[in-house]
Formats: C-alpha cells, sequence, structure tokens
C-alpha cells in the first residue's frame, strides 16, 4: 500500500524539467523539481552524464519530499546546450525517469563470472585479482570460444580488476545462448581469473534484465569486491594496508542532524556521476549539495542520512565512508599513456592488441572497447609492469606492430599540477541550509 500511495503521489505532482540557455553566460541551466525517492539524484545526474555532458556546478536540495536540483552543464567543447534534440531529450527522459520505481539493486558478484544473455549481445562481468597480462588472457579465451567483443569497460584498482564485457557469436552476430557453450565459456573465464594465487571460486549469475548500465554496474562489482581497502606488498611480500587519497571530510553537524562530507580532488569526466553513484550503492541519501569545479579541480559538499534516517554514527563507518569514496574517485582516474585503436572491426583484434601490449611489458589500468557500422574504436590507458610511463621506443614498436594510421597516442597530463591549498573555494558553499542562501542565489524558489 505505501508503494501504490507513493506511485500516485508522484502521478499527481509530476516532475518539472527547465532547461535555460539564457540566466547563464558560459553554462546551460537545467533545473530538475519532483516529488523525492531515493536513486533519483542519481537517475538525474546519469541521465546527464551519459549524454557527454560536463556539469560544471549543482545545487541539490531535497528535504520535506520535495526535490530540487540545479545543475549547470556544458558539452566536452565547454559550450551550451543548444542542440534542440538533446534538450528535448532531456526534457522527456528525466520526466520519464522521475515517474518509475525505484531501481532494484544487483545481487553481489564478488569474484565472480557473471553471463546474461540478451538479443543483441551476452554480457559478461568479470572480477579477480589484477595482473599484468589479464586481459589479454580474457581476450584469447573468448576469441578461440569464436566471441566476438563488441563493446566492454575494463577498471583496475588496489590490485582489483573488473569487467562488463559484451560478446556475440562471430558467425550469427547474436546473443551467445547455448547453455553448454555458456557454461564452457564461464569455466575458461573462470580459471583465467583464479591465476596462480586467488583462491577465488567463480560463480555463474544471471542478473535481472533491464539493467543495462555498465559503468553503474562495474561501480557495483568493485565495491562488492571490496576494493576501497587499499593494500601494498611488504618486502616480505606480505599485504598491508595503505590509506591515502584525495582530500575528503566526513564529521556530524549537530544542528540538522546530518552527516556532512566535503571533497577536493582533481576535476574529472565523470567525478559527480561516480560519487552520487557510491552513496547511492552504500544506501545514504543526499539531502543538500553543492558542485563546484575550478581549473583541474573540483570541490564537492553533501549532507547526507542514511536510508533508515541516520547519521552516520560510528568511527568505523565513517572511515568506510572516507575509503569507499577515495576508490570512486579514483577507479576511473586516467592513468599512464593513452591509446586510441581505430581500425576495421573482426574476430580476435582484441585478443591480437591486448597481446602486442603484454608483449612489450605493457599493463592495462582502464580501457573503453567500442564498435559501431563494422569500426573498432578501443581506448586504452597504459604503464609498464612497475606502474611507470611508457618509453617512447616501446611505443614507437607497438605502433609498427600494430600496423600504420591505426594507432594513435595521447600522453595524459593530468599528473602534472599541485592542486590548490586548502579554503580556496570552501568560502563558496559556507550557510548552505539558510534558505535565503539558496533563493538569493535564484536558484530555488521556496515551497513552503
Amino acid at each position: 500500500m505505501d508503494d501504490e500511495y507513493a506511485k500516485l503521489i508522484r502521478r499527481m505532482n509530476p516532475p518539472r524539467v527547465v532547461i535555460d540557455n539564457d540566466s547563464c553566460d558560459n553554462a546551460t541551466i537545467i533545473q530538475v523539481d519532483s516529488v523525492n525517492k531515493h536513486g533519483i539524484l542519481l537517475q538525474v545526474v546519469q541521465v546527464l552524464t551519459d549524454l557527454n555532458l560536463v556539469i560544471t556546478k549543482a545545487y541539490i536540495s531535497s528535504d520535506g519530499g520535495w526535490f530540487m536540483d540545479v545543475f549547470n552543464v556544458t558539452d566536452q567543447d565547454g559550450n551550451k546546450v543548444r542542440d534542440e534534440e538533446i534538450i528535448s531529450y532531456i526534457q522527456k527522459f528525466l520526466v520519464t525517469q522521475t515517474l518509475e520505481n525505484d531501481e532494484v539493486l544487483l545481487p553481489s558478484l564478488r569474484g565472480t563470472v557473471g553471463l546474461m544473455p540478451s538479443e543483441e549481445h551476452t554480457s559478461i562481468e568479470l572480477s579477480g585479482t589484477d595482473r599484468p597480462g589479464l586481459l589479454s588472457e580474457v581476450c584469447a579465451v573468448l576469441a578461440d570460444l569464436h566471441c566476438n567483443v563488441v563493446n566492454a569497460a575494463i577498471w583496475t584498482h588496489n590490485a582489483r580488476a573488473a569487467a562488463v564485457v559484451h560478446v556475440v557469436d562471430d558467425v550469427t552476430d547474436c546473443a551467445i545462448e547455448d547453455p553448454k557453450r555458456l557454461a564452457t565459456i564461464k569455466k575458461l573465464l573462470r580459471n583465467v581469473l583464479k591465476g596462480n594465487n586467488d583462491l577465488k571460486t567463480a560463480k555463474m549469475t544471471l542478473s535481472p534484465p533491464g539493467f543495462t548500465h555498465r559503468e553503474r554496474r562495474l561501480h557495483q562489482i568493485m565495491f562488492d569486491d571490496r576494493d576501497y581497502v587499499k593494500v601494498r606488498k611488504t618486502e616480505q611480500g606480505n599485504i598491508e594496508d595503505l590509506k591515502s587519497g584525495p582530500c575528503i571530510t566526513v564529521y556530524y553537524c549537530s544542528e540538522k542532524d546530518y552527516t556532512v562530507i566535503t571533497m577536493r580532488s582533481r576535476d574529472r569526466p565523470k567525478l559527480f556521476f561516480d560519487i552520487v553513484c557510491t552513496l547511492t550503492d552504500m544506501q545514504y541519501v543526499v539531502f543538500h549539495g553543492v558542485v563546484h569545479t575550478g581549473k583541474n579541480e573540483a570541490y564537492q559538499e553533501f549532507y547526507i542520512r542514511h536510508v533508515d534516517g541516520l547519521p552516520i554514527s560510528s568511527e568505523a563507518e565513517r572511515e568506510r565512508v572516507i575509503l569507499c569514496l577515495e576508490a570512486a574517485i579514483e577507479r576511473r582516474t586516467s592513468e599512464g599513456l593513452e591509446l586510441e585503436l581505430c581500425t576495421e572491426d573482426r574476430l580476435g583484434l582484441l585478443s591480437d592488441i591486448t597481446r602486442i601490449f603484454r608483449e612489450n611489458s605493457l599493463c592495462i589500468k582502464r580501457a573503453e572497447i567500442s564498435t559501431q557500422g563494422g569500426k573498432a574504436k578501443d581506448i586504452f590507458y597504459v604503464t609498464d609492469v612497475t606502474g611507470n610511463p611508457v618509453e617512447q621506443k616501446t611505443v614507437d614498436s607497438i605502433c609498427e606492430q600494430v600496423g600504420p594510421n591505426m594507432l594513435h597516442v595521447k600522453w595524459n597530463p593530468c599528473h602534472s599540477e599541485k592542486l590548490p591549498e586548502e579554503g580556496t573555494i570552501s568560502y563558496l558553499f559556507g550557510s548552505l541550509f539558510k534558505v535565503r542562501t539558496l533563493q538569493s542565489l535564484k536558484l530555488i524558489g521556496s515551497y513552503t
């Protein structure tokens, strides 16, 4: 009855989406007003992120059962969003998303090989201990089994690796549905993931239908795999905890009975999405917040409670939140050399490329694989086996082996500049809960 009543309230108060290109000189302002529900902030941010829009500022308020958010966005080139098709899509899709039921969280797949056939492709989810050559071995197995990779995302973090890979049969170009063949794929990939030292047993799990957001799923897989527990090897070869990372503080605000989270880190694409995704999956609700990005830096401040209505109550929980947010920031950080492969797609292409990387002692830290219209466009972030930058002679050798005009090289400059000193932008976010502050910025009206 409670669920049906919540649906009725949402339909009696349909969401309102306003897109304004006149009020701000350098960004498009998107305002979303709706009945509040858990996960709605993630839904909105996910829509904007999937359109490759850059959120430069955000103001969040969701007290009293009403959700009122304002986003300043640009395209990838820093321009306002003026494409009428994109504007119409945002308005229609956000209204549809906010009227839908709360999404169902997927079950834990820690240390697993998950397989999910659909009409277009078979989705394979992998997680395990990271090691040099792991992706090459996975791709070789898939090629030998006549599975063509049509798109994939691979992340590594804190000695763990996760991947969501979509494959089709190389003959029919359709999803693989034969149970015996799926069992063989699972068995062989499980053996690859186990390696020599990882004793975790891979399991086959069918994910619920309709869940398609690959990056959201990667966050969940790595969270379930506890990649937020930082480790390093000691001289004796043992593993010990290692805590370091972006500047994150978590403290209790007694005046309003919220837990306050502040984060300062280097800015990068999809950072806001990654943070909101992690907080949502940890069952926290953002009631108020501000996001501001400057030159190569980002500041985020959130006032949260758990879904049960309580703030963070223990030191252990506070430390866990900090570790999980650090992991969310670091998972997608671009490390090393960026290599972009553009060529005709074929069975075994990914296996051949990753084999060349392995033979030249490169480690793949992150990868985005895509195909469209028979063309493959793959992006790899690589380092040498020690985690250091790749030498130019190695780059030249790889380009020669891959073939002319197929591999494009871009050096990643994101590790060069130092973040400003603490407090350089914090003055922007004082008195967040004073209603006159948000109203004076003309971001929201009074709903009381």
